[in-house]
């Protein structure tokens, strides 16, 4: 698998990848209209552009050597906190799911917190989110639990999980 760091010209790409994965992994948990609603807000070509133009904040593209296709993303951010990288967003397509490629991206994640000086991974998963027991089971942990008003009358209903990169 490649890390291929995101430019502008790969928004067309995040938004697709992203609403591929989230169809899969939150048509379950959320309605129609919230995935909708979330996925015109929070991955907007405006929304990605401003994440691309902070230098904290990076996304890398997954790409399958094998195959020369795109599995998914990974976007997180640097100094989100004192000594702590915030795993803002994750997503695999389908078909690509089981075949070690998030544990791989994780280990990118933690890699790259761990040259930035950072101590600590967060991040936040919905609390019915099966994806949960995986994050459990490459070490991180639940230290809290959020609610957190995303607008148009939804909520995210999460846990809060971390993990540290040292010690």
């Amino acid at each position: 698998m490649r890390f291929i760091p995101a430019t502008e010209t790969h928004i067309p790409l995040i938004r697709d990848l992203a609403a591929r994965s989230w169809k899969s992994a939150y048509s379950d948990i959320l309605s129609e209209d919230q995935i909708s609603y979330m996925l015109e807000n929070m991955y907007s070509e405006k929304e990605i552009s401003a994440h691309l133009q902070h230098r904290n904040y990076h996304y890398y593209l997954l790409m399958d050597e094998h195959h020369e296709e795109f599995l998914g993303f990974i976007g997180f951010e640097n100094h989100y906190e004192p000594e702590t990288t915030k795993l803002h967003r994750i997503y695999l397509v389908p078909e690509s799911k089981g075949k070690g490629f998030g544990k791989k991206a994780l280990k990118f994640l933690n890699d790259h917190a761990i040259e930035a000086g950072d101590k600590r991974v967060i991040l936040n998963v919905n609390k019915y989110n099966p994806a949960r027991a995986f994050y459990e089971s490459q070490g991180y942990t639940v230290y809290d639990e959020g609610v957190f008003d995303i607008g148009h009358g939804y909520i995210m209903d999460d846990y809060l999980m971390e993990f540290f990169t040292e010690g």
